[in-house]
């Protein structure tokens, strides 16, 4: 193992150490958020402070090496809560059977250059199985495997891939089941970067990052950032927070057994199926994890058409599985501040007098005080500027969300809105383009900003009429009319 290989973690940007003696701990600016650690952690808060990245086997030392595994699984704990990166390979006592299963159909190229890939994979000798399963294809894709280390299972009748992940996942060794689509290609520490994940006994399934595996045209380059197969730059975790959190099944890796017990995929389903088995798998008490290692490179589909229609597909599969998981109705939190403060700046521009607006201010300004009250009542010495500024972070993150949410399944039926009531349809126009924008500065892709709208807009436009077609013929229209709360999570 090299140095760029070694487990290292560090703080991430944002978080700031507090305290000395018995009253230590770390304060993340945004959101604002705290936790309080045992003093014996104070060598390792320093370190934090003064290197980038500090080698797990130093913290362990400064820890004086008291149980390595523990120590690994609270640290993650701390990457997940938002508090510390994480770079490098996790040790792994002993390294699992993994086996690889690849459902295809008609892809012969891409088929081989998978499997390429998939012979430099660097893991434990003896312990990869590969198993490819053809979903009845008319070409010479069967052909292709051949040439590999892969074994081979055939179907007779197309079944589409959820059958054919259950079926390789039946006949596998492997105590881990490595699920990869036969359009991707894998990077040499595809399974070593993940499997550490295991290490935690709660963890029933990991997946990976998902890059974009053309990098030419623009709308390559917007698939990179804006991919529903890309989950982000930092960790996450299932929680009863996150309850629509899912990983795709392009990159995932879960226990054999417990997906075994819980039925595997739903071999109805052919959109949204990764979906249904992450929210099964925590239905039953298990927890999913994203990490943004183990890079996968998905060849999208890069031409216009290809990909409206397959947003249009995505798009179907909300009202399915809003009927099958009905307790996870969709929600929209107003909460009681965000609101009002919004409420009376939207009151001040329409009467056009500032009264309103300094309501407004006296609003925030209430807020970060109650907020700023309540953290120094837990001894966390936090900054009034601080306070106020996620105060009013938080307060423009809920605006974001009211503003995407109306662009991702209001803006096709905006268009008939601007013929009858054009202000409406109008507004409803400006908080997607506000979207747009907003989503642009956030994702940072290597395009102008007018090829990000037109591909945003798009996006937006064929997965919400996938939305609405199977909300009619569901008769289900609870994702387009979510619950309205006060609460936040």
């Amino acid at each position: 193992m090299t140095m760029d290989d070694e487990l290292a973690y560090g703080l991430r940007p944002g978080v700031s150490v507090y305290g000395k003696n018995e009253r230590i701990g770390l304060i993340l600016s945004y959101p604002l958020k705290a936790i309080r650690l045992k003093n014996h952690w104070g060598p390792v808060l320093d370190l934090l402070e003064r290197f980038d990245f500090v080698p797990f086997e130093r913290i362990l030392w400064a820890v004086n090496g008291d149980r390595p595994h523990r120590v690994e699984l609270f640290l993650n704990d701390l990457v997940r809560k938002g508090f510390l990166r994480m770079k490098g390979l996790g040790p792994v006592a002993e390294y699992p059977g993994v086996t690889v299963v690849v459902p295809v159909r008609n892809r012969p190229e891409d088929l081989r250059g998978c499997l390429e890939s998939l012979e430099r994979v660097e893991y434990a000798d003896g312990l990869l199985e590969i198993i490819v399963v053809d979903d009845a294809s008319t070409d010479d894709t069967r052909a292709q495997v051949s040439a590999f280390p892969a074994r081979l299972l055939a179907m007779g009748e197309q079944r589409g891939a959820s059958c054919c992940r259950n079926l390789g996942t039946r006949e596998a060794k492997g105590d881990i089941i490595a699920f990869l689509d036969s359009d991707c290609t894998v990077g040499r520490n595809w399974l070593r970067e993940l499997v550490p994940a295991f290490n935690d006994p709660g963890v029933a399934g990991v997946g990976g990052w998902v890059d974009s595996y053309y990098q030419e045209k623009k709308l390559d380059l917007y698939e990179k950032v804006k991919s529903s197969l890309f989950m982000g730059s930092w960790p996450t975790a299932s929680s009863e927070e996150n309850r629509f959190f899912y990983v795709p099944s392009c990159n995932f890796l879960v226990r054999r057994e417990i997906f075994l017990r819980v039925g595997g995929f739903n071999e109805s389903l052919t959109v949204g199926e990764d979906v249904d088995l992450c929210w099964r798998l925590q239905n039953e008490g298990h927890k999913i994890e994203y990490r943004p290692v183990g890079l996968v490179f998905h060849k999208h589909r890069n031409q216009l058409k290809t990909f409206c229609f397959r947003r249009f597909d995505y798009g179907t599969s909300e009202p399915l599985l809003q009927k099958i998981h009905s307790e996870r109705k969709k929600r929209m939190p107003l909460p009681v501040g965000a609101t009002l403060f919004w409420g009376l700046i939207l009151i001040s521009l329409m009467i056009q007098h500032t009264f309103p607006a300094g309501l407004a201010a006296f609003t925030l300004g209430w807020e970060g005080f109650r907020r700023y009250v309540k953290a120094h009542g837990r001894d966390v010495p936090v900054g009034t500027m601080t306070v106020l500024i996620a105060t009013g972070r938080s307060y423009t993150a809920f605006l974001y969300h009211l503003f995407a949410f109306a662009s991702r399944y209001y803006l096709l039926p905006s268009i008939v809105v601007l013929l009858w009531s054009p202000p409406i349809g109008a507004v409803i126009w400006g908080m997607h383009l506000v979207t747009g924008l907003m989503e642009y500065v956030n994702k940072r892709p290597r395009i102008d900003p007018a090829s990000f709208l037109w591909f945003f807009t798009q996006e937006q436009l064929f997965y919400q009429s996938g939305v609405w077609w199977a909300c009619l013929k569901t008769l289900n229209f609870n994702p387009i009319n979510p619950r309205l709360t006060t609460a936040t999570k």
